[in-house]
């Protein structure tokens, strides 16, 4: 049995906003923006190459038994790239404020490029939820 990672839900506050810049500074496809009811609006994007979506709901419930996260609660979201300078220089052409790469040395975070799967780069969306964006080897295709 396969247990696929498919839809992590970003709190926000504000949809439009959250949607132009995921799909219009990040690059990420808009699969779904739809409106189940009123007051009940669910969009869907996916980062290129992902075989993982987020998903920005505003008027939903919470799930019986869970709490709904605050805008910006969610941090520690993680994108792999293979070629993290291309994908820095992408982002800053796109107008996202993102951290210069970095990597994570003997005395701590050090700016500049590091070995295999230590090259990272940071940034956060309007609402303050946190990615985190991580050089790998190869695709993931590949791995």
């Amino acid at each position: 049995m396969e247990w696929t990672l498919e839809v992590i839900p970003v709190p926000v506050t504000d949809l439009d906003r959250a949607k132009e810049f995921y799909a219009e500074r990040c690059g990420f496809t808009v699969d779904v923006d739809t409106q189940i009811s009123e007051g009940v609006r669910i969009i869907q994007l996916t980062p290129p190459g992902s075989r993982c979506s987020i998903a920005l709901m505003q008027g939903m419930p919470p799930i019986p038994g869970r709490t709904a996260m605050a805008p910006g609660a969610l941090q520690g979201l993680q994108l792999c790239v293979v070629d993290i300078e291309a994908a820095h220089a992408e982002l800053v052409r796109r107008g996202v404020d993102v951290s210069p790469v970095q990597h994570l040395g003997a005395d701590g975070w050090a700016e500049g490029r590091g070995g295999v799967w230590n090259s990272f780069m940071l940034f956060q969306d309007p609402d303050g939820n946190g990615w985190t964006v991580q050089e790998a080897p190869s695709p993931l295709s590949e791995r």
